[in-house]
C-alpha cells in the first residue's frame, strides 16, 4: 500500500510539471545561447522537485576557436559538448550570495553581529580609516572604499600570499564617502567579511565554507579552490546541481532537506534593499539595471533575488511564485545582459503559473 501510494505522489508532480508550458523557455534558450557563449544550462526547481532542466549548444566557430586558446593557456583539454547538470564552472560573482550566507551563520550563532565594527578584528583598517565599516556594510557594498575595478581587483587578491596581505591591499585604498552612505559593487567587503570570520574562528574561509555551507547543502563540487587566500566574491567553482541545493535553502527560508542551514530572520535580512534614496550611486554594473541590493544579492522588482556573475550565470528565487532556477553560462560580453535577465524571468513567471 505504502508503495503504491509513493508512486501516485510521483506522478502527480511529474503530471504537475508537463502541465507547465516551458516551451517559451526552450525558444528563449535556443534563440540566445549564441549571445551567451553558445553553451547554456538551465535548471528550474519548485515544490520539491526539478521541474525543468535543458541545455541548449550553439557555439559559433569563433568561439570554439577562443575556447580552444583558452584551454591552451590553462593547461586543459578543449570541451564543447552541452552542458549538463554537473559541468563545473567558475561562478564569479555568484559567489557573493555563498559567502554572504557563510558570514550569517555566524550572526545566528551570536558570535558575530551585523552592526560590529571590523577595526575590532582586522587594526589593520583602523590604522588607514577604515575601522568604523561595520559587517553588515561589508555585506552590502557600503564600505565607502573606493575599490578598483572588478577584473582588477581580483587579479590583485590572487597575487595575495595571505589574507592578511590581502586586506593590507584593500586597507590601502581611498575613500569615497562615509561608510553607508556610497554604494560601490566590488570585491572588498566581502573579502574583509571573509577576514573576519577566519579570526573569529581560527579556520580557514575554505574550511568554514565546507562545514557550513557545502557539506550540509551535499554541495560536493563547490569549493573557493585551493589557492593561499580564499575569494570569497568571486572565487568560488560550482554546477547547476550544486548551486542549486544552494537556491533550494534560500528558497526554503533556510532549511534543506529538514535541516536547518540559516535562521529565517538571517534569510529576510540578507533580501532587504540596502539601496535607500539617500545612498549614492559609486559604481553599479550596467547588468544590474534598477535592482536594490541586500546582503550579497541583488533585489529584483517583485521581491525575486539574484547573484549574477561575471560570466553570465544567473541564480534566481521567486518568493512570490515560490520557484528557484540556474542559468549557466560562460561569457564576457554583457551588452543587453539585464534585458536577458528580465525576459527570463518572464517567461518563467508565466510557465510557473
Amino acid at each position: 500500500m505504502k508503495k503504491h501510494i509513493i508512486t501516485i505522489l510521483a506522478l502527480t508532480f511529474s503530471i504537475a510539471a508537463q502541465a507547465q508550458n516551458f516551451q517559451p523557455v526552450d525558444r528563449w534558450l535556443d534563440d540566445n545561447a549564441a549571445k551567451m557563449g553558445g553553451r547554456v544550462m538551465l535548471m528550474v526547481y519548485k515544490d520539491g522537485q526539478i521541474v525543468y532542466s535543458r541545455s541548449a549548444n550553439n557555439m559559433t566557430m569563433a568561439q570554439k576557436m577562443a575556447g580552444r586558446m583558452m584551454a591552451r593557456r590553462m593547461g586543459q583539454t578543449p570541451s564543447f559538448d552541452d552542458y549538463t547538470a554537473s559541468t563545473r564552472q567558475p561562478m564569479a560573482s555568484c559567489s557573493k550570495w555563498f559567502s554572504a550566507a557563510l558570514v550569517m551563520t555566524f550572526i545566528d550563532e551570536g558570535k558575530l553581529k551585523l552592526t560590529d565594527t571590523v577595526g575590532k578584528y582586522l587594526p589593520m583598517l583602523s590604522q588607514h580609516g577604515k575601522g568604523r565599516i561595520t559587517i553588515g556594510q561589508c555585506l552590502s557594498h557600503l564600505t565607502g572604499i573606493k575599490a578598483p575595478e572588478l577584473r582588477e581587483s581580483m587579479a590583485d587578491m590572487r597575487n595575495a600570499r595571505s589574507m592578511d596581505d590581502a586586506i593590507n591591499q584593500i586597507a590601502q585604498q581611498p575613500i569615497e564617502g562615509a561608510p553607508g552612505t556610497v554604494f560601490h559593487y566590488s570585491n572588498d567587503g566581502l573579502q574583509i567579511a571573509g577576514a573576519v570570520i577566519e579570526k573569529i574562528s581560527g579556520k580557514s574561509f575554505e574550511t568554514l565554507f565546507t562545514e557550513r555551507i557545502a557539506h550540509p547543502l551535499e554541495m560536493k563540487d563547490t569549493d573557493f579552490g585551493k589557492g593561499p587566500v580564499a575569494l570569497p566574491a568571486g572565487g568560488a567553482g560550482s554546477t547547476p546541481n550544486d548551486y542549486m541545493n544552494f537556491l533550494e535553502m534560500i528558497l526554503n527560508k533556510g532549511t534543506f532537506k529538514g535541516k536547518r542551514i540559516l535562521s529565517e530572520k538571517s534569510i529576510a535580512e540578507m533580501q532587504i534593499n540596502r539601496l535607500s534614496p539617500s545612498v549614492k550611486i559609486g559604481y553599479s554594473p550596467v547588468e544590474a539595471g534598477n535592482f536594490g541590493y541586500g546582503y550579497g544579492e541583488w533585489v529584483m522588482e517583485g521581491g525575486a533575488v539574484t547573484s549574477p556573475g561575471l560570466f553570465g550565470s544567473f541564480p534566481l528565487v521567486d518568493n512570490q511564485r515560490h520557484y528557484a532556477g540556474f542559468l549557466m553560462c560562460v561569457y564576457i560580453k554583457n551588452d543587453g545582459r539585464n534585458e536577458r535577465y528580465k525576459q527570463l524571468k518572464s517567461l518563467l513567471d508565466t510557465a510557473m503559473k
